[in-house]
């Protein structure tokens, strides 16, 4: 099995990408999705968000106000570490664990949606090919005001907290323009599931693990042997 990233900027059409892969039938691992999910009340990272931030960041039913905590820690550096260091070690977590139960279906390929791919670096050894999805700054700032209702100074803040999309699509195997119509970037996704679909990594890497499977078992077997602590059944 091999991993196909798909990142870009806040508001550039990640899911719309991402939603393409998966009505082909690949499985797709949503950072964002997961991300929700961990701070739900009573989690433990709730929990320490509310610790750091206080109750000022919690709507009545005891939910994280997404608007609220967006709002601090788009305007304030120092705050959003706080925060990542917060969840990103949990979220990682909750990919691998997804990444490690997809391994033993059988899938060729699997797409992880991560927008801060490049930001954070934790899973870049992991990524066989990454897509990267990208519009201009204006289109983006349009799109992220419209979705979320910022002004457009928030939305800015937003945007200039990621690393800028240039830099993004230079370092991406395939770029996905997403300033046109929906087809159009549904169709650029299309060709890419084409040619992962087609790859033969999946094969190169299951050779990879059978023959470090191997190599691991032949090593222990033989420490076994000569400190002879072979069980009576493996002996010849």
């Amino acid at each position: 099995m091999f991993i196909v990233a798909v990142t870009g900027g806040i508001a550039t059409g990640k899911s719309t990408i991402s939603k393409v892969f998966e009505r082909q039938g690949i499985p797709v691992i949503d950072a964002d999705k997961i991300a929700r999910e961990i701070v739900e009340p009573g989690q433990p990272c709730w929990r320490q968000i509310r610790e750091v931030f206080g109750d000022e960041v919690l709507l009545p039913s005891k939910e994280i106000n997404r608007a609220v905590l967006g709002k601090m820690i788009f305007e304030d550096k120092e705050l959003r570490g706080k925060l990542n260091k917060i969840t990103h070690p949990t979220i990682h977590r909750k990919i691998f664990w997804q990444v490690c139960k997809l391994l033993v279906t059988g899938h060729a390929w699997i797409v992880l949606d991560l927008p801060l791919l490049f930001e954070t670096g934790v899973l870049m050894d992991f990524i066989h090919k990454i897509v990267c999805v990208t519009c201009d700054s204006d289109k983006q700032l349009e799109r992220l005001i419209a979705r979320n209702e910022l002004s457009e100074s928030e939305a800015r803040h937003r945007v200039d907290s990621q690393m800028p999309l240039d830099k993004k699509c230079e370092k991406s195997h395939f770029v996905i323009d997403n300033n046109g119509s929906v087809e159009e970037a549904e169709s650029s996704a299309m060709s890419i599931y084409n040619l992962m679909r087609d790859s033969k990594q999946h094969w190169l890497n299951r050779i990879s693990f059978l023959g470090l499977f191997l190599i691991v078992g032949f090593t222990i077997y033989m420490l076994l042997k000569v400190f002879n602590r072979l069980p009576e059944s493996w002996q010849m």
